[in-house]
């Protein structure tokens, strides 16, 4: 999943399916409180969705399209439209983008023409410098040789591999497509080609899964050394067959514990939290920890504010505090293109309040290790934090669940799992 591009989730969500709205800051001379400043200057990061899979999983809520049920000129009319797109919205990265991240779906699913020519179409228009961070998407079991091949000679430096887990029967309980030897004989591959900056996902939370079976993946998965691991618990969400599976059991065996309760689930995460510090992981992110240096700058640009742009089918964009979402639909989104047509629906088209922007940055900022940066918050909207959210931090105070050190707040890492309902407080209070 490494579920990194935003997408059309309000901030109520939970993990890292996660508040996947994100924020931006006016480039312009605003006025806020009565205070002149200008917002600094930062390039815009890129997502590209890639909507198809081969099967979709059974919890994926995220739009994409299998493609043996899917028309056979549907990743050609995809491509077509990505492509005016692409050409369109390069204007929107003037002097180049700072990281480039490619997601779905799986795009590893393409064919290697068509994975070529979306590579293509994308060097092609938007400027990475040769430091830039560039992040491929994939699941175990799409990966070949040749496709590697043609991710390097575009210059794809980090990948990040859906293994979920290194457990048969726990794959096949959410309908992934892959076996633990295929996500086994993918990171063997990936290394082989040349990546030294590898995420892999696990899930946590699955059904029937024990501690037992959590730590064995998780043992395994440090086996293989990654630089990054993204830790997701699972989330039911309403419409997929997992949740209608869910649903179906609960109310026909209501005694039944076919999921891991929210108290193991934490002690899942516990557990790893510890797990991983010994083992010279950072978790800078709730559900992310990386290894010195590899942290996920695409992520973290997320997290900190930064503009984005987000092209294909149900692709997000925020810029200058306006934020949109694409059509989710490849025959119509190819088609209103190549008709010069807006691709937004106006109840898909939000301006964000100043409010709502500070609010955003406390949000995401806090789930960062670092946190929010005092002297950022204060010179992005001309207010000190403290004051703006003085009420709610001086409820927290005996608890120590906000702490200060240096120029930075800080979420106090031992409420980290309760994190989502704590920090819904900053929301309206600005």
């Amino acid at each position: 999943m490494d579920r990194e591009e935003p997408n059309d989730r309000v901030m109520t969500t939970g993990d890292e399916t996660i508040m996947d709205e994100r924020m931006m800051l006016d480039r312009d001379m605003v006025k806020c409180r009565g205070a002149m400043y200008r917002a600094p200057t930062r390039l815009p990061s890129l997502y590209i969705h890639v909507p198809f899979c081969v099967r979709k999983c059974d919890y994926c809520a995220f739009y994409s399209h299998t493609l043996v049920d899917s028309p056979k000129d549907f990743v050609v009319m995809y491509l077509e439209g990505l492509e005016v797109e692409i050409a369109k919205r390069r204007n929107d990265a003037p002097h180049g983008i700072s990281s480039l991240f490619i997601g779905g779906g799986t795009p590893t699913a393409l064919q290697d023409r068509d994975l070529e020519r979306l590579m293509e179409i994308i060097h092609r228009h938007f400027r990475l410098n040769r430091e830039a961070e560039q992040t491929m998407e994939g699941n175990p079991g799409t990966l070949i040789s040749s496709k590697l091949d043609i991710l390097r000679r575009y210059g794809i430096n980090r990948f990040s591999l859906g293994v979920q887990a290194f457990d048969d029967k726990l794959l096949r309980a959410v309908g992934r497509m892959h076996t633990a030897g295929q996500a086994r004989e993918a990171i063997t591959r990936l290394r082989t080609a040349g990546f030294n900056n590898l995420n892999l996902d696990l899930m946590f939370g699955l059904p029937m899964q024990d501690m037992r079976a959590w730590q064995a993946s998780l043992e395994e998965a440090l086996s293989y050394s990654p630089e990054h691991l993204s830790l997701y618990g699972l989330m039911l969400e309403e419409g997929t067959p997992l949740y209608t599976r869910y649903t179906e059991l609960t109310n026909a065996h209501s005694e039944l514990k076919w999921l891991p309760d929210d108290d193991l689930q934490a002690e899942m995460q516990e557990w790893a939290v510890e797990r991983l510090k010994q083992e010279g992981y950072s978790q800078y992110e709730t559900s992310n920890f990386a290894r010195p240096g590899y942290e996920c700058r695409h992520n973290l640009g997320y997290w900190r504010g930064a503009d984005y742009i987000g092209l294909g089918p149900g692709g997000v964009s925020c810029l200058d505090r306006m934020r949109w979402k694409n059509i989710e639909e490849v025959g119509l989104y190819q088609s209103r293109l190549q008709d010069g047509q807006d691709l937004c629906e106006e109840t898909e088209k939000e301006s964000l309040t100043w409010h709502e922007c500070m609010a955003e940055r406390m949000i995401l900022g806090l789930r960062l290790q670092e946190g929010v940066n005092l002297t950022a918050f204060r010179n992005d909207f001309g207010v000190d934090l403290r004051d703006i959210y003085r009420d709610v931090l001086e409820r927290y105070k005996n608890k120590d669940v906000f702490v200060v050190q240096g120029d930075y707040l800080c979420l106090n890492p031992k409420y980290s799992f309760v994190a989502n309902s704590i920090l819904q407080e900053f929301v309206g209070l600005a």
